[in-house]
């Protein structure tokens, strides 16, 4: 697989993603259900810790990838929502330092919302990765 950043303009790189992502020789792709933070038994946790909300909410993301055998490394699309983005603002550190250390800048588009499925549940990650 090859991607390639698309930026006509550069503001988005020190949030830690590109306006676009040109991917092409890839051969699969996984389209990741929305995560939030859920343990395995589908309980919700980290009730309005929106830190914690966050870290889990990306390792669920994570452990769907590293069962299609896929890591972070190969997002090149995530659409973060969220009941509170003045919230999730501060916080944003926990995914662009994660997504940083994997070595990509997936095309990202943040959107607040009035809830999500699960009462409680403040933060929702869902993304597309190819191989």
């Amino acid at each position: 697989m090859q991607r390639s950043a698309v930026n006509p303009v550069t503001w988005s790189l020190d949030m830690g993603f590109n306006q676009g992502e040109l991917v092409s020789g890839h051969t699969r792709t996984l389209y990741c259900s929305g995560q939030t933070a859920m343990d395995a038994d589908g309980k919700p946790l980290h009730d309005r810790d929106m830190a914690g909300q966050l870290a889990l909410s990306l390792d669920n993301l994570e452990a769907v990838l590293d069962e299609a055998g896929m890591s972070l490394a190969n997002l090149v699309r995530l659409n973060v929502y969220t009941t509170d983005v003045d919230l999730l603002f501060p916080h944003y550190a926990v995914l662009a330092s994660r997504l940083g250390t994997a070595g990509v800048a997936p095309a990202t588009t943040m959107l607040g919302v009035t809830r999500l499925a699960v009462p409680g549940q403040m933060v929702e990650l869902e993304g597309t990765a190819v191989a």
